[in-house]
């Protein structure tokens, strides 16, 4: 038996880093300068893409200074989920969202959207910049050049955002084709994000090693001896650039 997938992601993840080597160490040193200067970082997507705000939140070897932005109305529990797609395609939303978060200059937000062409994400990412955060997008190029905007400025994630990183999959996120099938089978931006983010967080620890850091802010896991205190003593240093309850 021979599992496509996994030779797709393998393909995808060493296009990512071929490719976009130079987006996500511009990432890395922005981050790195926002954790120096204790500002705050924070992340956002809607419905699946909104798996990756989770996997970078709370996170056992993650960054302890990502900040998560929930929209109740664009989470996967949301009854019906049909819902979830009327909500991030209707304008102000995104902007209320953002609006509750208290971006500040020299604050990074990091937004992921696979078409980046749904009003939420669009807005979350101006309001933030307007606010004097800078914005970093994880999105998927080819789909979002082939596709219309739904925001009434016509613009897409990509062209609002300061760095933007293409996941580099194809229109419709999933990958695999099947003999007898139309639709193509298993969407690969989640793990390719989670890939490009994780990359990201490493780097940038190791960039707060070397620029004198004794304790970078990453998360010890709960599970361990010591983890829960280790991890308070943490959250204590960086407690101004943090906006969740510990």
């Amino acid at each position: 038996m021979v599992f496509k997938y996994i030779s797709e992601i393998r393909h995808l993840i060493d296009t990512v880093e071929k490719d976009e080597e130079f987006s996500m160490e511009q990432s890395v040193d922005l981050l790195t300068k926002a954790v120096l200067a204790k500002k705050s970082i924070y992340i956002f997507g809607a419905s699946h893409a909104g798996i990756l705000t989770q996997e970078m939140f709370y996170r056992a070897g993650g960054l302890v200074v990502i900040n998560p932005i929930f929209g109740r109305e664009v989470m996967l529990d949301t009854f019906p989920i049909t819902h979830t797609s009327r909500m991030e395609r209707l304008e102000g939303y995104g902007t209320l969202l953002a609006q509750k978060t208290s971006f500040k200059q020299g604050d990074v937000l990091i937004v992921h959207s696979v078409s980046g062409r749904n009003p939420v994400t669009i807005e979350v990412a101006l309001e933030a910049k307007k606010q004097g955060a800078s914005v970093i997008c994880v999105t998927n190029m080819s789909y979002s050049k082939s596709v219309t905007s739904r925001h009434s400025s016509g613009k897409k994630l990509y062209e609002v955002s300061d760095i933007v990183i293409d996941n580099h999959g194809v229109k419709g996120d999933a990958c695999v084709e099947i003999d007898g099938m139309e639709q193509k089978v298993s969407p690969t931006s989640t793990v390719i994000g989670a890939t490009i983010l994780n990359s990201i967080s490493a780097a940038t620890a190791q960039k707060l090693i070397e620029s004198g850091v004794k304790t970078p802010p990453v998360f010890y896991s709960a599970n361990v001896d010591g983890g829960d205190e280790l991890n308070r003593k943490i959250f204590k240093e960086y407690k101004d650039c943090i906006h969740y309850t510990f």
